[in-house]
């Protein structure tokens, strides 16, 4: 309803005080107030810390879950300061807690690099917690402040004792009027960041400590950083190392940091993780173009000059050279500039140059000083090469992608009638039955409907060509209409969602992540860009009289029967075929009333490994996963 009053004068502008904006509006600040969003604010005080160990004053960071529901950070640092602030009069610990973008990381001068949000981490996780505590050793004594629901601090800061050395620990608990999906950390979530932080970190030690239950710890060390984090993503993929010793270098050039790590394998794809100040890029950037240009003209060059390239051979191209290549690139920039729609693509101009010119000398002086390796990765990329003009790979691949196009999908897919991408969308949906509900029930208007049969394939022990000879694999590829793998080009994706419809049992779950893993490896950008998503079918029809209601799980259910009452009758659907256009519509195609989960790709070298254990062609570490992972059962 638009509002028609011309009432609008110096009265209707708010200004909110203090710390209410973040509790007004918290997503701007943590991107969500989901199960993502209440790591983040952990996240954001070990970044604190994390930049105190790249600043060279910290070398230990602890983190615990406490019983209580609070978590803790404790790191060895400098401690934050305690004297008055100049301006406001207030010690200066009280005004990062409590001032937005108050901090020690604008003039480059206490931090020549940082990877937070610039004096806005500390203030907002105060801010978006029930309460927080902080204490600090600083000069031999021990000082506290506690603040309640993001307000000034509710007592001075106290001396409350002596201590030696110096560190920071800063406690809080997150307010449930927030996050009220929930305010329970993920033991493993924290764990699997923790662990790419102490790589990134070479001599940092971090540790993880859970007081919940079965009190467990874990402690992440990595002597050998980032060669030891390329090994790490090697040890579960589909193939063996090409050459035992990781190709590594680090280099400086105008403030610019640039570290990188790169060891082949003989499968197929390419892991290539990128960090700036510790941020994983994985929209990547002008860091990541300056690393694969350099890759690619120093592993010719180094041919060439040691006779492994022939005259009559032609050059190797980017493409040669990600065939099986696991990378890991760490720069650190004093005024990074992100873009994209993550904010997670580094724009900075003057980077791609120095990263460039660094990536070249360093990996070239490896070669030189390794010529035994340098001769296993030629022939690696030589390899990739050979196969390409000889069997003309990506001109056949191209016309594979034109024959499974020029088959059709006539009587398959259902399109839509508009053609406006931005607004369409694609099910893809499991079995015909289904399928030929979702397309009377559908939207034709801008709903597109694609049946699949059986489970499909699973691509991650497959080659290309044996998924692009599956018809279920062709008829996705086609209907979205981008290309496939190397070719995919995100601008000719017809649809701004894409949506995978499966019923909701143990069937239904290894088809979707069936799916997921051929958009992880053949599709990825849709990931990145926050196109793929999950339909949420009901489990449950309930029925009193004319009145109907659905259940999407048991709990609700049993919530759903208390206010309907029990003698109502109730329906399990055992799949999607079991509802009738109508119901399909109501309950999970209608944008207004259906609830879809959007599939996010935040971390990439975590979701190289998760793919590799869970659906390469390793068995032993699979089960060891399965087995460290799985709870067979609870006590009451």
């Amino acid at each position: 309803m638009v509002n028609t009053s011309m009432d609008y004068g110096a009265e209707q502008i708010q200004v909110l005080e203090g710390l209410e904006a973040v509790r007004r509006r918290p997503g701007m600040y943590i991107g969500s107030v989901t199960s993502r969003g209440l790591h983040h604010l952990v996240f954001e005080i070990v970044d604190n810390s994390i930049d105190e160990a790249m600043a060279g004053f910290c070398d230990k960071i602890s983190v615990t879950l406490h019983k209580d529901g609070s978590v803790s950070v404790t790191d060895n640092g400098r401690g934050i300061p305690v004297e008055k602030h100049p301006k406001l009069g207030k010690p200066a610990v009280e005004v990062a807690c409590t001032v937005l973008h108050a901090g020690g990381k604008f003039d480059k001068q206490a931090y020549a690099v940082s990877g937070g949000l610039h004096g806005v981490g500390l203030s907002v996780v105060n801010a978006l917690s029930e309460w927080m505590e902080v204490e600090i050793t600083r000069g031999g004594t021990i000082y506290h402040q506690r603040y309640e629901f993001g307000d000034r601090a509710i007592s001075p800061l106290k001396v409350i004792g002596k201590g030696k050395g110096s560190g920071t620990t800063i406690r809080f608990k997150p307010d449930k009027t927030i996050f009220q999906e929930s305010i329970q950390f993920s033991f493993n979530t924290l764990e699997e960041r923790l662990e790419e932080l102490a790589f990134l970190c070479n001599g940092l030690t971090i540790i993880l400590h859970d007081e919940h239950g079965d009190t467990k710890e874990k402690t992440f060390y990595a002597k050998n950083g980032l060669a030891g984090f390329v090994q790490h993503l090697n040890a579960n993929v589909d193939g063996d190392v090409e050459h035992k010793k990781v190709v590594y270098f680090i280099g400086d050039k105008d403030g610019i940091v640039v570290e990188g790590a790169i060891q082949y394998n003989s499968s197929e794809d390419e892991i290539f993780c990128s960090y700036v100040n510790n941020i994983n890029t994985v929209e990547g950037g002008t860091h990541e173009k300056g690393f694969r240009t350099a890759l690619t003209a120093v592993l010719n060059s180094y041919a060439r000059k040691n006779s492994l390239l022939k005259d009559k051979d032609e050059n190797f191209i980017g493409e040669d050279t990600r065939d099986g290549l696991t990378a890991v690139l760490s720069v650190k920039v004093k005024e990074p500039i992100f873009e994209g729609q993550t904010k997670t693509k580094l724009g900075n101009t003057e980077v791609e140059g120095i990263v460039r010119s660094l990536s070249q000398e360093g990996i070239n002086t490896f070669l030189e000083q390794n010529p035994s390796q340098a001769k296993e990765v030629i022939a690696r990329v030589q390899k990739t090469s050979q196969m390409r003009l000889a069997l003309k790979r990506a001109k056949e691949l191209k016309s594979k992608q034109k024959e499974a196009e020029a088959e059709g999908l006539t009587g398959k897919l259902a399109a839509c009638s508009g053609r406006d991408p931005e607004v369409n969308e694609i099910f893809l949906v499991e079995g015909d039955s289904a399928g030929g509900s979702a397309k009377m029930g559908r939207n034709r208007k801008f709903q597109a409907i694609l049946p699949l049969r059986g489970k499909g394939l699973n691509v991650a022990k497959q080659s290309l060509e044996k998924v692009l000879a599956n018809e279920e694999i062709r008829s996705i590829i086609t209907a979205i209409g981008a290309g496939v793998g190397k070719n995919f080009d995100l601008d000719r994706v017809k649809y701004a969602r894409v949506v995978i419809m499966s019923d909701a049992d143990d069937d239904g779950a290894h088809i979707r992540s069936l799916l997921l893993t051929f958009f992880y490896t053949y599709m990825r950008p849709l990931l990145i860009n926050g196109r793929i998503f999950i339909a949420q079918p009901p489990l449950f029809k309930v029925q009193k009289g004319k009145e109907i209601h659905y259940a999407y799980s048991d709990e609700e259910l049993d919530r759903l029967l208390k206010e309907v009452g029990r003698k109502s009758q109730v329906q399990r659907y055992k799949g999607l075929g079991e509802m009738n256009p109508s119901q399909l519509w109501e309950t999970t195609m209608n944008p207004a009333s259906r609830t879809l989960l959007q599939v996010e790709l935040n971390d990439m070298a975590e979701a190289a490994l998760k793919v590799n254990i869970l659906m390469g062609k390793k068995v032993e570490p699979r089960k060891d996963y399965i087995m460290e992972h799985t709870v067979f059962g609870e006590e009451d």
